[in-house]
Formats: C-alpha cells, sequence, structure tokens
C-alpha cells in the first residue's frame, strides 16, 4: 500500500507540472535611442534622394539615430542631412533665439567685429551696432582665436545658450572711443529682415533689403518691407542674402511674388522633384499671392559661401524672369532640400529628400552660382553704409551695367562664428505631415 501511494503522489506531482503554465520570455524591448534609429532607418530607406547610393548598413551596429544617420549619408553629394531636437525645431520655426543676438567676424586687419546683430538683442538699444570692434570678451583678446579659427574656445568663452549667461564686451566705437558693456543672453523673436531702405540712383529708385532666414513669420516682415518699396516707387532691387542660409519655401514663394509682380501670381515657379518610390510627391510650386509687391526687372544679389538653399532657389527661380546679378562670394551649392520627420516629440529628422527645379527645368547647381565679381562682406561697415563693399559695388553695377574695374577690392573670406545656438545652414524645410 505504501508503495501505491508514493506512486499516485508521484503522478500527481508530474500532472500538476504539466498543467502549469509557462510564462512567455519577456521580449527585449528597444531602448529610447534604438527607437529613433530604426525610425530613421526606414525613413532614409524610403524618402531619402539618394537612397539608391546609400552605403549597405546593419542598423544595429549603431546606438542611436545620429550615428545612424552619418553611415547611411551619401558622401559625395549630400552635406546637409541632419537631425535636430524637437525643442530647437520648435524654437526655429518660432524664431526664438536665446543668446546676445550677434553674429562676429574677422575683418581684412584682423580685428574682430559685429558682423551681425538683431534688434531684439540686448545690446542693440544700447547702440551696438554691425561694423563696431570688440577688443575683448570677458577680458580675453578675442582677434587670437578668430586668427587661429578656434570655434571650440570661441564657444566656451561665450558660454552656453541659456537665458542669463552675462558676459562682458570691451568695444570700440566708430568714433574710436573705448566701450565697455555688460549684458546678459535673453530669449527673444528674432526679425529676419534685417534692413530696408530705399537708394535714390542715376538708374531711378532701388530698393535694398538685407534678408537673413526663411521662416514663417518672416512673411509679415517682408510684407511690410514691400509695402514700403511699392509706395516709393521702386524698379530695381538690391537684396543681400550673404548670411541666409535657407528655411522654409512657403517663405521663399512669398518672397518671390513680392520680387516678382502681381501679373505672375498663380504661374509656375519651382518644381520639387523626388526619387523613384515618390514620384507621387512631385509638386510645381507658383509664385504666391501677396498684398505689396514690385514687378522688378532688375535684381542684385549680394551672396557668400553662407548663401544657401531657398537663398540660391531665389536666385534660379527667379532667372527666368528677369535679369540678376550676383556680387560677393560663389554660394553654398545646395539644389536640393529636405522634408522634416517628426519622432515623437523628441527628434526632427531632416534627410535629403528632393531637389528644386526652375521653369526652365535648371538646377543641379552643386558648385554654386559664382558672382559677377567677387566682393569681400566688409564688417566694417554697416548695412546702409554706401562704403560698405558689397553695397558699393552693386549700386555700380545697377548705375553702369557692369562691375567696376578688377583688383579694386582685396579679396577674403574671412573667419565668422554664431552663437551656439543659431540656426542650422543651408536648410530647405518642409515640414512632413
Amino acid at each position: 500500500m505504501k508503495s501505491s501511494y508514493f506512486l499516485v503522489l508521484a503522478l500527481l506531482i508530474v500532472l500538476m507540472t504539466a498543467c502549469e503554465k509557462k510564462e512567455d520570455p519577456v521580449p527585449d524591448l528597444p531602448t529610447e535611442d534604438e527607437a529613433a534609429r530604426d525610425a530613421l532607418y526606414s525613413i532614409m530607406k524610403t524618402y531619402y534622394l539618394w537612397y539608391k547610393d546609400m552605403p549597405s548598413v546593419k542598423k544595429e551596429d549603431y546606438a542611436d539615430p545620429y550615428e545612424l544617420l552619418e553611415a547611411m549619408r551619401y558622401r559625395k553629394l549630400d552635406r546637409w542631412s541632419y537631425i535636430q531636437t524637437y525643442k530647437d525645431f520648435l524654437d526655429q520655426v518660432s524664431a526664438t533665439f536665446v543668446g546676445h543676438g550677434i553674429r562676429i567676424g574677422l575683418d581684412q586687419n584682423n580685428k574682430t567685429r559685429i558682423a551681425q546683430i538683431y534688434n531684439k538683442s540686448p545690446m542693440y538699444d544700447l547702440g551696438v551696432r554691425r561694423g563696431w570692434i570688440i577688443k575683448k570678451l570677458n577680458g580675453t583678446e578675442l582677434a587670437p582665436i578668430f586668427i587661429s579659427g578656434d570655434g571650440a574656445a570661441y564657444n566656451a568663452l561665450i558660454g552656453k545658450s541659456e537665458a542669463g549667461i552675462t558676459n562682458t564686451f570691451l568695444f570700440e566705437t566708430p568714433e574710436g572711443k573705448d566701450s565697455t558693456i555688460t549684458t546678459t543672453k535673453a530669449t527673444f523673436t528674432l526679425n529676419t529682415v534685417l534692413l530696408y531702405d530705399t537708394l535714390h540712383l542715376k538708374t531711378g529708385i532701388t530698393g535694398h533689403l538685407v534678408f537673413e532666414q526663411f521662416v514663417e513669420p518672416s512673411k509679415a516682415e517682408l510684407e511690410t518691407a514691400f509695402a514700403y518699396f511699392q509706395a516709393n516707387n521702386v524698379k530695381d532691387l538690391i537684396v543681400d542674402l550673404r548670411y541666409n542660409g535657407g528655411g522654409n519655401l512657403t517663405v521663399l514663394q512669398s518672397l518671390a511674388a513680392h520680387i516678382a509682380g502681381s501679373s505672375k501670381y498663380g504661374e509656375p515657379f519651382l518644381t520639387l522633384s523626388h526619387n523613384d518610390l515618390n514620384i507621387a510627391r512631385d509638386k510645381t510650386y507658383t509664385f504666391s499671392t501677396v498684398a505689396s509687391s514690385v514687378a522688378s526687372k532688375k535684381m542684385v544679389v549680394i551672396t557668400t559661401r553662407s548663401t544657401g538653399s531657398a537663398s540660391e532657389d531665389l536666385i534660379n527661380g527667379l532667372k527666368p524672369f528677369m535679369e540678376i546679378t550676383t556680387i560677393g562670394d560663389t554660394t553654398n551649392g545646395k539644389p536640393v532640400g529636405m522634408y522634416g520627420f517628426k519622432h515623437k516629440e523628441l527628434y526632427y529628422y531632416w534627410p535629403i529628400s528632393f531637389e528644386l527645379l526652375n521653369t526652365l527645368g535648371q538646377g543641379d547647381f552643386y558648385d554654386g552660382f559664382a558672382p559677377k565679381k567677387y566682393v569681400m562682406d566688409d564688417i566694417t561697415h554697416d548695412w546702409n553704409d554706401r562704403g560698405e563693399y558689397c553695397l558699393k559695388e552693386a549700386i555700380y553695377y545697377l548705375e553702369n551695367g557692369s562691375v567696376s574695374s578688377k583688383g579694386e577690392y582685396q579679396y577674403r573670406r574671412a573667419t565668422q562664428f554664431d552663437e551656439g545656438n543659431s540656426k542650422p545652414n543651408n536648410l530647405y524645410l518642409i515640414e512632413n505631415n
């Protein structure tokens, strides 16, 4: 009996063990970085303009989307695809800036100067303008840092892009006097139209516009400028895009329409062409309808190597409709653009997704647009000073129909640094909905 009892007990244990529910193993969930990486991989395989030319990679070999993008980039042509944090994207489209609101450059005599200042900069109300010499920043001479091109040293000296950080500048004013200004970085909405005015030339009244980037708030600023031009019977234009790295396509449409005039509203302007997986996305953009325009027949554009993307396609897109001459330096050379792909509220991915062609089918300007005459960016003068080299040359061209004699200007590309949270350069941004 005893042995039978143990046999029954053993059978019960076996049956109970067999009936126990085995839990499925918990899968290894991807980390946030891995999920972001995987999302980018899928986007690149579908929307990237050069998806057939990308290096073959195994996405699992890369820890995050930043590493993966660098591995997948088509290096022969792509200098622009990038990843942006969600917060930086929101700041950019709203034109929000954190800092002093300045750009600093090295002049031909190796002096550091204000190359650009926004009018809502904390220093603007104190009288600081383009052309002011900066001798020292926080007691350190700036010129040696710029001469060596040491961007890391400059960023460390001026500090992070955070409101509340204070810096002390020792300026030399245009009158030759020293002026010490201590100022604190702040958050403000930047202005993208840095200047608009009229120039009374031998050839008539010319509109002069200095435009710094294509973002949504620019539309209102451009409308104000062109309403002024229209009211003053502007005939020709000088458009200064020397620091304009691009931006939003709808803003480009608006600026082109302001320049071309109401007779062009609704006509084709630029065509977006995609890879063979996205032909259905091909689209022709027309001249948009705006309240004020000048119907200019002649335009001089001031350019540098920082002039890119939307700025270049303003030139390329208007070439079939009017006479355009560029003065300054060869442009960046970016005939392509990108869609923005949102990943949660963490990232925006901006892979090159399309190329742009004008109504004559012209594009492919990867070498940039060479100027009629090379003229150095003259940061020793303010924007409206007729002694400023580029403006002076643009005026000469409009009044004489040719550039001035060769060798008048000593040409040199000089070091310039933006503040740490400045916009990425040379972009063509279309948010992908």
